[in-house]
């Protein structure tokens, strides 16, 4: 069974309407299904799939996910520009859920926990043709972002959106 690539993602939340809210301002996602308190169905734009992130409520007093325990560490969610990125990470800035940034070199990528303590990486995939070759230290290292605007570009589209523009 050759995996294509993943098609969603479902999480457990405390409280649906408050993590529908975080989603939908941090990352535009629009809602397809909610029923109120207990689940909700979100998209991303352009999106082909049904629904990209689906939330359940486990209530107000469920722990939280904690570092080093089995478990998810993070979903990884791309966006087409780094112009995008840009305003992802003012937005997760903004609303202090931003808790680390790192240049992997073939990508450029913030790291951001939701209100439940869910942690996601956004990124950005640099340029097949600028990935570092077999020879070079491929290690990564801090994320300046106004470098890579510089370099790139904020338009610059690469990846999936790479296949999508007209």
């Amino acid at each position: 069974m050759p995996v294509r690539r993943l098609n969603h993602a479902v999480l457990y939340v405390r409280d649906v309407a408050r993590a529908v809210e975080f989603y939908t301002d941090v990352f535009g996602f629009k809602v397809d299904v909610d029923i109120p308190g207990r689940a909700a169905f979100l998209s991303a734009v352009d999106t082909l799939n049904d629904h990209d992130l689906g939330l359940f409520s486990v209530g107000p007093d469920a722990p939280g996910p904690e570092h080093g325990r089995v478990g998810l560490y993070h979903l990884a969610w791309e966006v087409g520009t780094l112009g995008e990125l840009a305003a992802v990470a003012d937005k997760i800035n903004q609303r202090g859920a931003l808790v680390g940034s790192t240049n992997h070199l073939v990508s450029k990528s913030l790291y951001a926990k939701d209100p439940d303590g869910n942690e996601f990486e956004i990124m950005w995939r640099v340029p097949r043709e600028d990935w570092p070759s077999a020879t070079e230290d491929a290690r990564p290292s801090a994320l300046d972002l106004e470098e890579s605007l510089k370099r790139w570009g904020p338009d610059l589209k690469t990846g999936a959106a790479a296949g999508s523009a007209t």
